[in-house]
């Protein structure tokens, strides 16, 4: 995802050499946890952290990111569908290139706060997802039937996704390509690729959070 000018990408990669200390720090080779897997979250972990200190992220555009899943959130459940891009313009009285021109303005919100979901899960209480799956009571059958059920959900919402946004979905997180690669791929320009991320991760966490709120 692309940043804002004054995000230093040797920033974020030295808070990344941070975040791989502290997993070197904290692992514990007991658990059955690759370390790769465990280093990549608190790599992450670490970069998003950065950013959050940086508050690159207006109140207005978070603002207007909650809006908008709010509304898929709400047209979905009534549709029992994933919507299309024409009915949230037209549910939210905007046309659709001014729809579009907020996906693009929101897209950096979700990249901070997707890890946040984790603190909701039933039965997780409070605390790092990851936190909890390496915990002790990580193998609670509350805790594994909470993160099977939470699989399951996502599953489907990813299988419900249109066509082109399931594929980018798919491209970017399987088969890692980066969004420009992924435009060179489907024929369309990293702009459109950014924007159908955008939408997908939209409804995904859509879905996510109906499951958090109890509903099937």
């Amino acid at each position: 995802m692309r940043l804002p000018p004054h995000i230093s990408v040797e920033d974020l990669i030295g808070a990344g050499v941070i975040g791989l200390m502290d997993a070197l720090n904290k692992f514990d080779t007991e658990k059955k946890v690759q370390f790769k897997t465990y280093a990549e979250f608190r790599i992450k972990g670490a970069m998003l952290d950065e950013l959050r200190s940086l508050d690159w992220v207006s109140r207005s555009v978070r603002q207007k990111a909650t809006q908008m899943e709010k509304t898929c959130q709400a047209l979905e459940k009534k549709k029992g569908r994933a919507v299309e891009g024409e009915e949230m313009a037209q549910e939210m009285g905007l046309s659709l290139d001014d729809y579009y021109g907020r996906l693009n303005e929101i897209r950096g919100v979700f990249l901070l706060d997707i890890d946040n979901l984790g603190e909701k899960i039933p039965h997780l209480h409070q605390g790092n997802l990851m936190d909890r799956i390496l915990d002790d009571k990580g193998n609670h059958p509350l805790h594994l039937l909470s993160l099977v059920e939470l699989k399951e959900v996502l599953v489907r919402a990813i299988e419900e996704l249109p066509y082109k946004e399931k594929t980018v979905i798919s491209l970017y997180y399987y088969d890692e390509l980066t969004l420009k690669e992924i435009g060179e791929v489907l024929g369309y320009t990293e702009s459109r690729i950014c924007q159908l991320h955008t939408k997908a991760i939209l409804k995904l966490r859509s879905k996510i959070r109906s499951y958090l709120q109890g509903e099937k």
